[in-house]
Parts: structure tokens; C-alpha cells; sequence
């Protein structure tokens, strides 16, 4: 029976999209791919991005070019004393801490650069790595079949496209995760709350300064009970993207969206905060955002089409490591798609990328959650001991940073060959047969 090489479509043209087609891409020869995106043009929703070591590897493991321009971009903390700190922990109350003796939790490692980015920044160097004509705006599916190996897409505006394999990375919310999970866990669809909200912001360093002193040049993370205050130099060193969360034991109602509130009422929410955080809030916007997860995910793949990033596992961002985790599917099931050489091969190379990619993701998910409950200072283990869970962190996020990406690689490429070889010697079987 004559073969054919893949046909295969992304869905969603943000980071773990736009990652998987970059490391598609970078095969000898390419690996061709087209990605459909809802939106008209490019867009980057969302501020600063933490990425660690893990996601680094990931990029350079998947284009040493997608690597270099990443450096290009990046900004670690202001200070070089501060260079191998993820991360430092403060009380968010008036002082810091200072007059009881507190010099800050540091959270790092002597192995460990910092490396932040403004989420645009990042998706125009890996917008530059994509061939014109890669991606096709303004295509949003609205439903997907599959029959007989083949993947129907059905778009909005009445196109259906055909392709062997699909790849949802449309973000949370998206459609894909329904065809995944619809039928044998339709529980599983919808995202989980997080018990918490956001109000994010973005100052001026010079502003920042001002303001809060040195206090602005470096990762910090401002601790009380059941709120918290993150910031941290974006844009070159040139803007602080600031992050505050909200501990919300009522549950979100209605949309999974941004809320608008008053001004009044987000200030109401910061009294007890050193003043000078109360200050930053000027350049905060009142609006709440609500954070959701998937700490449950049962399986990535359904036939032929099969999740990645936010879709498949997004994570609470206590730990800054859910886009690191979107990386790493990326770089994981390229490789895989890589070695594909015809139709018959992609259940195979799918139920390798499940195995290898979903029991590492979802750890790091439900891991997050845990973090979350440290950092509003209500985890029984810790409490409010600020050095304690300095400590925990500084074991616990290097399993992360340093994990065997490597490693994973090399098993996932074994098991797809033993995977592929036992399928093939079934249909040799059946055709004898």
C-alpha cells in the first residue's frame, strides 16, 4: 500500500504553537506544517514571561537560532549580585521586614540565571522563525471530525480542510480539548478555578525606582496571608511587570475572564501593604483576573489529534513554569513527528508523546497549586516562616530547572521505534492472515 508523508495542522499560533513549528521546522530536511489562528494577525495577550532553564534547553534543543534570539531579548535581575536569583521573598507589610532583622528569602541557585521577557517580545523572535505563508490568520474551527485516519477541520467561515494529524495549541479555553476529551471525560473539559485572581501592571523602571528603590531592579515577592505581590524588570530592564494575587475562596462566577472593578475596590484589597506597593498601584489596572488550570488532564490524544501547552495542561504561575512546560511538549513531539516517515507511523508517535510529556506536565501543574498555598502563607508545613519556604523552594525548583530533557528525548525516540516495529509486525501479521 503506497505511504505519504503527514499532513500536519497547529491550531493556535502562540508559544507552544509557534515552538512546535519552529522545531518541525528545524529538521533536516523540514518537516512541513501549517498553523490556522483564529485571530486576524499575530497578538500577544499577557505582559512579562519567566522562562527557566528547562525552557531554554528546550529552545536550544529545538533551534539553536530560536535560542540566540531569545538571549537577544531576555533581561535577568538588575543587580549582579542578584543574577542567579529566581526570585526574592519579602513581607508585603510596611517596612519589609527590615526592622525585625529580615534580609530576604533568596531563591535560586548558583547554576541558575534569571530570564524574563515581555510575552510580545518573545513571539516576534518566534514569529521571525516562521516562512511566510506557515500561518493562516482569521481560520477559527468550530468543529473537527476524524474518520478513517483522517482529520476533518470545520472553520467558521464554511472552509473545511483535511489533514492525518492535529495538534490543539489553542490555549485553555480551547475547542480542541473537547475533541480530546469529550466523549470519555467530558469533566475534564472545562478548566479549574484556582481559588485566585490577578491584577497585573506594568511600570516604568524609572518610575519604579523612584518609588521603591532597588527594590525594583531585581525578582521580588512580596508575601502576607492570602495575598501576594510579584515583580520583576521586563522589556530590557526598562519597564517592572508587576503581578498580585488574590486568594478567592467564593469561587469564580459567570465568564472565565478578565472583570473589571473599581479602582476603590482594588485598593481596598491592598490595605496593610507596605505604602510604597501601594504606590505601584498606580500603574495597576482594577481589573481582576481569574486564574484557572488543568491539573487532571487524563490524556493528551484522542485518534489523531492530540493537545499541547495550555490546552492540554495550563498551570497557576506560582512556580513560572507553565510556558517552559508548553516548550517542552514542543521540543518532545517534534522530535517524535520528526522521525514519522508515513500515516501509519502517527498512532505510534502520538501515544509516545502522551507517555513521555503528560505524567511530567501534570505534575508540575498540581505541584504549582501546592506552591500557591505556600506563598498565600496558608500551607500547614510553612505557615508564615518566610525562610521556610525559601528553603522548600530552593529544593524543589531545580527538579524543574534541571530536569533530563535530554534524557526524555532519547526515550521518547526508542520508544517510538519499539512502538512502530510491534505495529508493523501486526499488519504483517494480518496481511499473512
Amino acid at each position: 500500500m503506497a505511504t505519504k508523508h503527514p499532513e500536519i495542522v497547529i491550531l493556535g499560533a502562540g508559544i507552544g504553537g509557534l515552538a512546535l513549528a519552529i522545531g518541525l521546522l528545524s529538521h533536516d530536511p523540514p518537516v512541513p506544517c501549517i498553523v490556522y489562528e483564529a485571530a486576524s494577525k499575530f497578538d500577544a495577550i499577557g505582559a512579562g514571561i519567566g522562562l527557566g532553564p528547562n525552557a531554554l534547553k528546550s529552545m536550544e534543543l529545538m533551534s539553536p537560532k530560536f535560542a540566540r534570539l531569545y538571549d537577544e531579548i531576555k533581561v535577568g535581575n538588575g543587580r549582579a549580585e542578584k543574577l542567579h536569583e529566581q526570585f526574592e521573598i519579602f513581607p508585603a507589610t510596611e517596612g519589609f521586614g527590615e526592622k525585625e532583622g529580615w534580609g530576604g528569602g533568596s531563591v535560586g541557585h548558583e547554576r541558575f540565571t534569571r530570564s524574563s521577557a515581555h510575552r510580545k517580545a518573545l513571539l516576534e523572535v518566534m514569529q521571525g522563525l516562521i516562512p511566510e505563508g506557515t500561518v493562516r490568520f482569521a481560520k477559527r474551527v468550530i468543529d473537527i471530525t476524524q474518520s478513517d485516519g483522517e482529520v476533518s477541520m470545520h472553520f467558521a467561515d464554511g472552509e473545511v480542510a483535511k489533514c492525518d494529524v492535529v495538534v490543539g495549541c489553542d490555549g485553555i479555553k480551547g475547542m480542541t480539548r473537547k475533541v480530546v476529551l469529550g466523549e470519555r471525560w467530558p469533566q475534564e473539559i472545562p478548566a479549574k478555578y484556582c481559588d485566585t485572581y490577578i491584577y497585573r501592571g506594568i511600570a516604568p523602571m524609572k518610575e519604579a525606582r523612584e518609588i521603591i528603590g532597588d527594590y525594583a531592579l531585581d525578582a521580588k515577592w512580596f508575601m502576607t496571608k492570602g495575598k501576594g505581590w510579584a515583580m520583576y524588570p521586563i522589556t530590557k530592564g526598562e519597564e517592572v511587570n508587576i503581578v498580585a494575587f488574590m486568594h478567592d475562596e467564593n469561587g469564580w462566577t459567570g465568564e472565565q475572564a478578565a472583570r473589571e472593578v473599581s479602582r476603590e475596590e482594588m485598593l481596598s484589597e491592598f490595605e496593610g501593604f507596605d505604602r510604597r506597593l501601594f504606590k505601584l498601584l498606580n500603574y495597576v489596572k482594577p481589573m481582576k483576573w481569574p486564574l484557572f488550570h488543568h491539573p487532571d488532564t487524563p490524556t493528551y490524544i484522542n485518534g489523531r489529534v492530540c493537545l499541547l501547552g495550555d490546552c492540554a495542561h495550563a498551570s497557576s504561575p506560582s512556580q513560572a513554569a507553565g510556558a517552559g512546560q508548553g516548550l517542552e511538549d514542543a521540543l518532545i513531539l517534534s522530535r517524535i513527528l520528526g522521525l514519522v516517515k508515513d500515516t501509519n507511523q502517527l498512532d505510534a508517535a502520538l501515544q509516545v508523546y502522551d507517555s513521555i510529556r503528560r505524567p511530567r506536565a501534570q505534575s508540575v501543574v498540581r505541584e504549582s497549586r501546592d506552591v500557591g498555598q505556600a506563598y498565600f502563607l496558608t500551607h500547614p508545613d510553612f505557615g508564615h516562616d518566610l525562610q521556610k519556604i525559601a528553603d522548600e523552594a530552593n529544593k524543589r525548583l531545580p527538579l524543574i530547572w534541571w530536569y533530563d530533557l535530554e534524557g526524555d528525548v532519547k526515550k521518547a525516540e526508542v520508544a517510538f521505534h519499539a512502538c512502530r516495529g510491534k505495529r508493523d509486525a501486526e499488519r504483517k501479521s494480518k496481511r499473512e492472515d
